[in-house]
């Protein structure tokens, strides 16, 4: 069984309008957002086998922030700059790509990508993944190179916003 986390990154400033997208930094509710979806994800008891990063700078803070409330270390956090702004089929292939004896893996991007990808698996509707979103799918595949989004199975979806069940 492999497990994927797909994260969107958390909410981004706009306030220096001269940045480069690719360069905007965590805006304050991201700053705060973050943390708390890492804790979040430590309370559900996953334990992550790797990281995989945008290398925009909103998504590796977030990936860093994360990484800090769930034990993770920050210096083994993949960058990977083909996840900026990817579209589904190339975030795929970032996934498909991992090798064996990875069972958990965490990815961290942008949307549309995310959102259209989050839809590809399973019958999984979801209308906008909103900024430090994360959803979490199994595969019964035993190889990341072998997995079909079409027999994912949605573990859960959670965002900032949600209120706890």
């Amino acid at each position: 069984m492999l497990r994927l986390v797909l994260l969107r990154h958390a909410k981004s400033s706009w306030d220096d309008v001269r940045l480069d997208d690719f360069d905007r930094p965590l805006a304050p509710r991201g700053v705060r957002n973050v943390p708390e979806m890492g804790r979040r994800l430590a309370q559900r008891g996953l334990t992550i086998d790797l990281v995989i990063s945008s290398t925009a700078v909103r998504a590796l803070a977030t990936a860093r922030g994360v990484a800090r409330e769930i034990g993770y270390r920050e210096d083994r956090i993949r960058e990977a700059p083909e996840l900026y702004l990817a579209s589904p089929e190339e975030i795929l292939g970032v996934i498909r790509a991992v090798p064996a004896g990875i069972d958990t893996l965490m990815v961290i991007g942008h949307n549309p990508g995310f959102t259209e990808l989050a839809n590809r698996l399973d019958d999984i509707r979801i209308d906008n993944m909103p900024t430090a979103a994360m959803l979490c799918v199994e595969f019964t595949a035993t190889a990341w190179a072998d997995i079909s989004p079409a027999e994912a199975q949605l573990c859960w979806f959670d965002y900032p916003r949600k209120q706890p069940t």
